[in-house]
């Protein structure tokens, strides 16, 4: 990891990464991911659906669409996260960001989930640009803490929200204010781990550290476009991998058992995080999703949805996978979902 600030260099919870030994080639899963997209693609143009077709041709054709249309809205904003992450790891001068950061951890983080409100990339972007933030110093928990408040708290998200809801019932305020603090929970629990290198998994540390070699033997251009490479070779996988999961999920859960039980204060939150959990709907446009479910479900359950879906769904697990390891991702998900379960029983029976 690069020595950017020597403050960083001393926190307990600064990552450490061992040597490398042979470099993974990420390209094969790519082409790979690449060619079964574009297989669902072409099966999914010539093959129409057609009348008195059965069951099981309908739902193959469900399936396709739908993780088609997870791949689709979220590409782009994978591709603006990872140009971030270069411009972060890459040309920003060393210590540009941490130097302009406060000391203490208390202050940091929270100036850290605000760095959303100047980054219209939603979570799918936001995972490499995480990432790069590892790389170029932050610690473990900051980097947790930024992952999880950006997708809410930045600009597109918080004006679609106003847009569907307006400022009715508390819902816009009240998914804000749950982003921020269920993320600086998130990254409070996380700094007090006594080995953070131990959330993330190996790979990604041997990444780390193959960052730490590339500029002896590049520029910047030749590392900007080695960085690209090995970034979109763990993202595209991991996001195909979640596409599909979540197309499949959908096919196989019918959605008119979560709409029956609407009504209900508790059991209305329960649905719209699992619905959310396997939608794997964009932030950016996830408040659009759920309006339609407006005049069906209570308050509460829509800002579930709303703060749960952004942090944790089928797609982002499968894409925070190329970075945690497989308990601490249970451990987020277990975290998040409490906490978003309570404020929507909170706004539910409260407001």
């Amino acid at each position: 990891m690069p020595a950017t600030d020597k403050r960083v260099e001393a926190r307990h919870d600064a990552p450490t990464h061992a040597l490398p030994g042979t470099r993974r080639r990420p390209t094969a899963g790519l082409l790979i991911g690449l060619a079964v997209f574009a297989a669902l693609l072409a099966l999914r143009i010539l093959a129409p659906a057609e009348e008195g077709s059965s069951w099981l041709a309908d739902a193959a054709r469900d399936f396709v669409s739908l993780s088609i249309s997870v791949v689709i809205e979220s590409l782009p904003f994978v591709f603006l996260g990872i140009v971030l992450s270069i411009g972060v790891q890459i040309w920003l001068p060393d210590g540009f960001l941490l130097r302009r950061l406060p000391a203490h951890p208390a202050l940091r983080r929270p100036i850290l989930s605000l760095l959303g409100m100047l980054l219209p990339v939603c979570e799918c972007g936001n995972v490499p640009l995480a990432r790069g933030l590892i790389v170029r110093g932050l610690t473990v928990s900051e980097s947790m803490t930024f992952l999880f408040a950006a997708p809410i708290l930045n600009p597109i998200t918080i004006i679609t929200t106003q847009q569907a809801f307006g400022w009715d019932n508390g819902i816009l305020i009240s998914r804000i204010a749950g982003g921020f603090l269920i993320a600086n929970l998130i990254g409070w629990i996380y700094s007090r781990h006594p080995r953070p290198e131990a959330l993330l998994t190996s790979r990604f540390q041997e990444e780390c550290s193959l960052e730490d070699h590339a500029g002896q033997a590049a520029g910047k251009v030749g590392r900007s476009v080695q960085l690209f490479v090995r970034e979109t070779g763990a993202m595209m996988p991991a996001l195909f991998i979640g596409a599909g999961i979540a197309g499949l999920i959908q096919v196989g859960v019918p959605r008119d058992v979560l709409v029956s039980v609407g009504n209900s204060p508790v059991w209305s939150v329960a649905a719209l995080m699992v619905l959310a959990f396997v939608v794997a709907v964009c932030s950016n446009v996830d408040a659009f999703f759920i309006l339609s479910f407006g005049a069906t479900f209570m308050p509460g359950s829509i800002v579930a949805f709303l703060v749960f879906g952004p942090m944790i769904d089928v797609k982002m697990l499968a894409l925070l996978r190329t970075t945690f390891t497989a308990k601490t991702l249970l451990q987020l998900t277990v975290v998040v979902a409490l906490c978003s379960a309570a404020l929507g029983l909170a706004v539910n029976y409260v407001l």
